[in-house]
């Protein structure tokens, strides 16, 4: 038996530039009970499903700007909290949290709503969950729009072509950015986590308060934080990491994905540099494609250029 939290309704009222409706699904994972995910469901019902997905440490309002051109170009865009996150059921255990139990928490939104042609959209964690549950379930889905995300793996191939090095050296040794390090160290050592201060540090353009404070909404007291930490401390920094393999596994069935898979990545994200390079080598349906890099933007792109990425999914799902 889990213990689950949940945030207050009130803390989502008013949330500037964020009109959508709830919505919320029973989701499993491995040995678990059900637990509550929240998504918004635009659009119109019968229209191609475009699944959003966010990362660290960032709820559904990440894309409010992207799901109007969506919408408005026919689309359904359906956007989750992972659990932890947004109106979600948040476990109260860090332990409760694996990179295995968010891929079937998603997986499962998947099945259990039925969706097929599926386009996902994968930012930042988006994209190694995204990426696994495709792996699990290729026959619903239809393309993918990687943008600014990667593949945990550290694999010593990738020695000297990312910008943050995470890559496994020799028999036994690892490179890593200094950068990740820290980042990992201060999200277990602070006492408190601030969503929005790592959100206004990774966009290029000023955001306003009552923006920012929207990303802290979910988590008004530290009880409801442990997904929110313990995403950080999932990272695979070695190649024995259960997230490592599991990521090799979905890196392999990438390999073999003919569907098309369109990287949009921006030009002011050193977290992530160098993996759309990485995808389009690897990813058979990543030949031809009209790949995008977006100038002026940080890690958070939705937020820098969330209209632009909205135009660049719809006219690849639509062919426009």
């Amino acid at each position: 038996m889990i213990d689950v939290a949940r945030t207050p309704d009130e803390q989502f009222a008013d949330l500037p530039g964020f009109p959508f409706a709830p919505h919320y699904a029973e989701v499993v994972a491995e040995d678990l009970e059900p637990v509550r995910m929240h998504y918004l469901d635009e659009g119109p019902a019968d229209g191609p499903v475009v699944l959003l997905l966010h990362g660290q440490p960032t709820w559904s309002y990440l894309y409010r700007k992207v799901i109007p051109v969506l919408v408005e170009a026919g689309l359904r865009a359906i956007a989750p909290d992972l659990i932890g996150f947004g109106r979600s059921d948040k476990p109260t255990d860090h332990t409760d949290y694996t990179v295995a139990r968010h891929v079937g928490w998603v997986q499962s939104l998947v099945t259990g709503l039925d969706l097929t042609d599926v386009t996902l959209v994968a930012q930042d964690w988006g994209g190694p969950i995204g990426l696994s549950v495709l792996a699990a379930e290729p026959d619903r889905f239809a393309r993918v729009v990687a943008a600014n995300t990667i593949l945990h793996t550290a694999d010593p191939a990738l020695a000297d072509r990312l910008t943050w090095a995470v890559n496994g050296t020799g028999e036994s040794r690892v490179v890593l950015e200094e950068a990740l390090v820290d980042y990992l160290l201060y999200t277990q050592r602070a006492p408190v986590l601030v969503p929005s201060l790592f959100v206004g540090a990774a966009t290029t353009n000023p955001l306003e308060p009552a923006v920012l404070a929207a990303y802290d909404a979910p988590f008004p007291d530290r009880r409801l934080t442990a997904g929110l930490r313990q995403m950080t401390a999932l990272l695979p920094l070695t190649r024995n990491d259960v997230g490592a393999r599991l990521g090799r596994r979905t890196m392999r069935a990438l390999e073999q994905l003919e569907k098309p898979f369109l990287t949009c990545y921006s030009d002011g994200d050193p977290a992530t540099r160098g993996w759309e390079t990485v995808f389009v080598e690897r990813v058979p349906g990543a030949q031809g494609q009209p790949h995008r890099t977006i100038a002026g933007a940080g890690h958070f792109l939705q937020e820098d250029a969330g209209e632009e990425l909205g135009r660049t999914v719809a006219a690849f799902v639509t062919g426009g």
